[in-house]
């Protein structure tokens, strides 16, 4: 099988909904980090864990306790599977974590309009180059602040 075909058939998988996994470009990320200073990455693979506290597939980080923590958060894409993560991260938020999250700029589904739209939104310029990907993403990508409420909301609410 030529170089060529190998790409394509990548291609293929890595930009379509079959792959639901996007590794988060390390430079990318230490630009983040450097503003945040994350201490947790709560959907990683041990491999392309970002923080050195993560959780994993088989750990579930939608079912562990986020509490004060400065979460990253680059979820899985997967139509259905990203709706979850990003209610996670806006309730986290609402008890304490702040969660950076890196999404696709879907603006047209309602986790986008449910969640997204209650943080602060940030676009990236250009698309991201995913993981060991010699092509960028097929779409566009924003980052999606949610910061615990200001002590003085906490106690209006």
């Amino acid at each position: 099988m030529s170089e060529e075909t190998k790409n394509r058939k990548f291609s293929k998988v890595l930009y379509s909904s079959k792959s639901v996994e996007w590794a988060t470009p390390q430079e990318f990320f230490d630009q983040l980090d450097e503003e945040f200073h994350f201490t947790l990455d709560p959907c990683c693979t041990h491999e392309n864990a970002k923080c050195e506290k993560h959780f994993t597939k088989e750990e579930n980080g939608l079912e562990q306790d986020w509490g004060k923590e400065i979460v990253f958060m680059n979820p899985p894409y997967g139509r259905g599977i990203i709706d979850e993560w990003m209610q996670k991260a806006y309730e986290a938020s609402l008890v304490g974590a702040t969660v950076v999250c890196l999404v696709p700029a879907r603006t047209d589904t309602r986790w986008f309009f449910d969640y997204a739209m209650k943080g602060e939104i940030r676009l990236v310029k250009g698309r991201i180059k995913f993981g060991d990907g010699s092509n960028s993403a097929t779409f566009p990508s924003v980052i999606v602040i949610f910061r615990p409420p200001a002590d003085d909301q906490k106690m209006a609410a």
